[in-house]
This record gives C-alpha cells, structure tokens and sequence, in this order.
C-alpha cells in the first residue's frame, strides 16, 4: 500500500548530494516489477518499465534529496557551524531535533543575534561534545545532518513527516512502477539527486533518456491556513496539475493530457499556479533540443519545515491520474 511506502521512504537519511539509502530503498520495493534498474555517475536511480510497440518513452521523475545542514566547523566549545544545502532558512530550524548519517544526534540551534537580523553564520548543532575534540570523534566536517524522521497522523487522511518534500512522491513513483502492468507507453522513472540545489540530477538524467515527454513530480505550496491564500490549492481536494511556476511553463500538450488522465480516471484535481519554486520538470523541458513536460504536484503545507503536511487522498488521486497517463496516446 502506498502508506506503507510512504513511510519506508520517509525514514531513510538522504540529504542533497547523499541519497544513496534512499536509492537502496527503492531498489529493494521494486525488485521484480522493472525492466531494467541502473544508477549513473550523479546518482540517480533510473527505472524502466517497458511499454507496448509503437509507444512513446515517457520520463517521470521524483527528487530523493532533502534540504539539510552541512558542517563548516568545529568551535573549540564543541559546538558544530553550519550552512545550508537546500533551501533552509533559520526560523525553521530553531531547536530542531536532527541527525547525521551516522546515527549522531544533535539540536539545531540559532544563537542570540544582538539586533542583528538571524542569519545562517548564527546557526549551530549541540551534538553534545565536551569540546572540538569530542566532536571530531562524532563527526567530521563535510558531514551532513537532516531533520530527525517524525511521522506523524493527523486526523484520517493527512501525516506530517519531514521529508515529505519529496518522498511522497518517490512513494506515488514507486507505486506507479509498482502497478502499473503492460503500460501503453515505456516508462522511465527517474529517482533523482540534487534537486534542491538546482534540478541537477534530472537535468542528467533527461538527457540520458531523451523522453518523448516528461512529468515532474513534487509537493506545492498551499493555500489554506490563515492569511495564506496563495496559489488557490488546498489539501485533499485533488493532485494539482501545474500550469507554471519560476522554473516552467508547463508544456500545453503534457498538461492537457494531465488533466484529460484525471478526467478519464474521475479524479479530483486541481490547477496550479504557482509564483515562486521549480521542480524536476523544467529539467527535463529544457533538456537536449526541448522535451514537452509538465508536473504533477502533491499539496503540501509546511514546506521545507520539520512538519510538512499531506492529504493522502491527493496521494491517491495522484497515483489514478498517472496510471491513466502512462497509458494515454500520444
């Protein structure tokens, strides 16, 4: 069940430039139900589920990386200097519980400012040495820390992890690779690395593939808490199908297909629009010549925080309209 996914994927340690446990994950879900398995030099898992004769090659890619703290320096006091890998701003991360690769826990922590604006030269981690020496036996500079895995339910269909950001939809991507038998189409799903510094890892892989068409997959924000209205999308009323965002125009002919597969499968969806933020799909748009791409976003409150928030009946929604799409003409 995609829950039960769900959760595998949200406890495995993978920040920007380390997922490699993420990749194992997935490996050992669909050992059986792919074609073919590889890995190439950025680290991307790519997965291929072979379609019918005369079908197109259709790329969906979902980013494994999550945002992080990276160590800079050892304070002879013991406590660990950080900078961000990802987009990590210091309100999210104030006394937040996090942990290392290696299984070290600490407490990020923002230091009195003075009337200084807080900035990321404020931030430490208190792993609990003694003094730099300790710490050096518990970590080393380059290592790198994320949000300590929390899931945690909230009322009957929403969860609230860390990570979310993007392994519900490594999960929905799995599942899809999971279920879906004798596809219409070749499926690629490409398990990417370093989206949070820039779509690296997609921008790779789609060149390797050279997709007829491609779909990013990924969270969006929200737009229903109090004095956030913006972009008009709410949890648990649909997948959202992306019109635009910083990164991408979304490709008329992969959204209208998008919105023709939710149609045809009776699911909820919703249309986004979204000011600010890029996802794998604009990688894939603008790799090689120009491929026609689009996203299929997951709603999601709280992003890049210790608690960000998902409707699992988006999640279904999500799976429904992909099946459908995999199987489209095109």
């Amino acid at each position: 069940m995609i829950l039960d996914t769900l959760k595998t994927l949200l406890s495995a340690y993978g920040p920007t430039g380390q997922e490699t446990q993420v990749a194992q994950v997935i490996k050992q879900l669909l050992a059986g139900h792919a074609d073919g398995i590889r890995t190439d030099v950025m680290g991307n898992l790519i997965v291929e589920k072979k379609g019918q004769p005369g079908g197109k090659t259709i790329m969906l890619s979902a980013h494994m990386d999550h945002i992080g703290l990276v160590v800079t320096d050892i304070e002879e006091t013991g406590y660990l200097r950080v900078t961000n890998v990802g987009g990590v701003s210091v309100d999210a991360m104030r006394c937040r519980h996090v942990v290392f690769g290696n299984g070290v826990h600490g407490v990020a922590v923002c230091q009195p400012t003075k009337g200084e604006t807080a900035g990321m030269q404020h931030l430490f981690v208190d792993i609990g040495a003694r003094d730099r020496e300790e710490a050096l036996s518990m970590v080393q500079l380059g290592d790198a820390c994320v949000f300590a895995p929390d899931i945690v339910p909230m009322g009957r269909y929403r969860l609230a992890a860390p990570a979310m950001d993007d392994r519900c939809a490594c999960a929905l991507l799995t599942e899809l690779l999971m279920q879906a038998t004798a596809p219409r189409n070749t499926v690629v799903g490409v398990f990417s690395v370093q989206e949070e510094v820039g779509l690296r890892g997609a921008a790779v892989a789609a060149y390797q593939v050279a997709p007829d068409l491609g779909v990013g997959i990924d969270v969006t924000a929200w737009g229903d808490t109090p004095e956030v209205k913006l972009p008009a999308v709410k949890l648990g009323e649909g997948a959202a199908i992306k019109f635009m965002d910083r990164s991408m125009v979304a490709t008329p002919l992969v959204r209208d297909a998008l919105i023709a597969a939710a149609e045809r499968a009776k699911a909820p969806y919703q249309r986004e629009i979204l000011p600010f933020g890029g996802t794998d799909g604009a990688a894939i748009q603008h790799s090689r010549g120009g491929v026609p791409a689009g996203t299929l976003s997951i709603p999601c409150r709280y992003v890049h925080s210790a608690c960000e928030v998902i409707d699992l009946r988006d999640m279904d929604s999500a799976l429904a309209i992909l099946k459908e799409f995999v199987n489209g003409t095109y």
